[in-house]
């Protein structure tokens, strides 16, 4: 075998950084042995992975093609060092969600996790739709739980459960006693929404399709707690998922609007990288979502 687990993991930290200096740091090596691993793996193979720009080093086409077999191949030798070493075959796993799951669910998912599986160890990084999509893709994270729609041909993307948003005020604004909005005040309303690339914002949006642009934006936030704050204080209306809402509603602190002809239903969805390696863990992973929350 011309080519060493070493150079690969050279390989996969220098995409990551785009900078040698980085990707040495992050292995704990000298910038010239790190250097040295990916210049002998470039020269046994007679081929170039990056484009040099200053000193930033760019994957080219033919490193951006072979990035997803070398994370494949350096996760299964991982594996195996994991079983070689008779500890649990469940390894590290990276969850990136979006704020209402990440908020609301993955916390519950994890905890399970970790009881039904000793020994295995989950990070959880919670941002927006895009910013969770685009770690997946840069195999920073091993599967990403998103509330919004995407399309991407790098990803796989899974639907997991259905989910509906809610429009919602505080007990004491003037559409408290309305059992349902018109569109007249739909349009005088003032919303309280979440910002721009998320997931329920997006959903937002295609179910006011037509009268988008007549809406009264006052604020765009990116927590939901924030936002359910907000209208508390009878700044707006809001509208987010019923799964952020549930304990609100409960208590009264906030109440439900109906919204005849607009649909607020969407879908959750599971996004992997399609040359990601899907070990046990990732697999388990899914199994225990998709029987938690269906």
């Amino acid at each position: 075998m011309k080519y060493t687990l070493r150079q690969l993991q050279v390989f996969l930290a220098t995409a990551h950084f785009q900078n040698i200096s980085k990707a040495a740091n992050s292995l704990a090596m000298s910038q010239s042995a790190a250097s040295s691993a990916l210049s002998e793996m470039e020269s046994q193979f007679d081929i170039q992975l990056f484009d040099r720009v200053g000193k930033r080093l760019q994957l080219n086409s033919l490193g951006h093609a072979l990035r997803g077999q070398a994370e494949a191949l350096l996760r299964q030798a991982e594996d195996l060092e994991l079983a070689l070493q008779q500890h649990s075959a469940v390894g590290h796993l990276k969850v990136g969600a979006t704020l209402t799951i990440g908020n609301y669910l993955a916390i519950h998912i994890m905890s399970r996790f970790l009881q039904e599986l000793p020994g295995a160890q989950v990070e959880l990084d919670v941002a927006n739709t895009a910013a969770i999509a685009a770690k997946v893709k840069n195999f920073e994270l091993d599967v990403g739980l998103i509330e919004g729609e995407i399309s991407d041909p790098e990803l796989d993307i899974i639907p997991w459960m259905e989910d509906e948003l809610v429009v919602f005020c505080a007990p004491d604004h003037p559409l408290a006693t309305k059992k349902k909005l018109s569109e007249k005040d739909i349009l005088n309303a003032q919303w309280i929404l979440r910002e721009q690339g998320s997931g329920t914002r997006q959903a937002f949006d295609w179910a006011m399709h037509g009268i988008l642009p007549e809406l009264t934006i006052l604020l765009e936030l990116q927590h939901t707690e924030a936002i359910k704050r907000a209208v508390e204080a009878r700044l707006g209306i809001g509208c987010l998922s019923r799964v952020a809402l549930k304990e609100a509603f409960s208590r009264g602190s906030l109440i439900p609007l109906l919204i005849p002809n607009r649909n607020l239903k969407r879908q959750f969805y599971f996004i992997l990288h399609k040359q990601k390696y899907r070990d046990s863990s990732i697999d388990q992973w899914l199994t225990l979502c998709q029987s938690l929350y269906h």
